[in-house]
């Protein structure tokens, strides 16, 4: 296994999946108030954080999977956010039998038609590539960050996105492998409980991602106020809370 993984606490494992712009940086305060009851897997995805650049395209669900069998783990509970939570949701159709309960924290999602002012706004970013430092200005400008960036949290975000970025720029090719069909086609296959969280002030794309969960046979949703993407730095407790209830339930 060549994946840069970190394990804390005993009991029932939980594996969370960053987001983009990141690295396993983003449980900083989550991890450790989990940690108490259960068994939190931490880790970068291929070619972020300590983790090794891909050789060839990255199969970020087959990446996974091989750090599940490695930790030898039968089944587990998946917490996956942003990009990390499209992961968890492929992950979760193709391989229900190792996945206990899914919980989402305003995921991508595959098969998704993003908006044009999505779309441009990421294009933005990548017209002023390789200018890190431009790349981080237009980038945390977004609206999907403006609570993070105004909250004392703020220097954590802009140097795990400069990290990001850093780490992005090196990839010999920057192309994701996904299953087919695409997960938008199949969510009504998802078996296992399944919570969607969301902050109030994120992106609307995300928010339009969460009414295709409503074909998720048993979902629940939950909206955090005054939150935007980046809730798990900004909102750890009632994350905690919301992820804890859901659990025990």
């Amino acid at each position: 296994m060549d994946l840069h993984y970190q394990i804390n606490g005993e009991g029932h494992p939980i594996v969370l999946l960053h987001s983009g712009g990141t690295d396993l940086r983003d449980w900083t305060f989550l991890a450790p108030l989990l940690a108490k009851d259960y068994k939190v897997v931490t880790f970068d995805v291929r070619g972020i954080g300590k983790s090794p650049s891909p050789i060839e395209k990255a199969n970020y669900v087959e990446d996974l999977l091989l750090l599940i069998d490695h930790l030898e783990l039968e089944t587990a509970t998946l917490v996956g956010h942003s990009i990390g939570g499209q992961i968890a949701t492929e992950f979760a159709l193709n391989y229900p039998e190792k996945v206990k309960n899914l919980i989402l924290i305003a995921p991508s999602l595959s098969g998704f038609n993003y908006s044009q002012a999505f779309n441009e706004y990421i294009n933005s970013i990548n017209q002023v590539a390789p200018d890190i430092d431009q790349m981080l200005d237009v980038s945390l400008s977004g609206s999907l960050y403006q609570v993070v960036m105004s909250s004392p949290h703020r220097d954590i975000m802009i140097q795990m996105h400069r990290d990001y970025f850093h780490r992005v720029l090196t990839w010999p090719k920057f192309e994701i492998i996904w299953p087919q069909p695409p997960a938008i086609e199949r969510l009504d296959e998802l078996s296992m409980n399944t919570l969607f969280i969301i902050g109030e002030k994120d992106f609307q794309d995300n928010h339009r991602v969460a009414e295709h969960f409503n074909k998720v046979p048993n979902v629940r949703f939950f909206e955090i106020a005054n939150a935007d993407h980046m809730v798990t730095l900004t909102h750890p407790d009632e994350l905690f809370a919301k992820i804890d209830n859901f659990m025990k339930e």
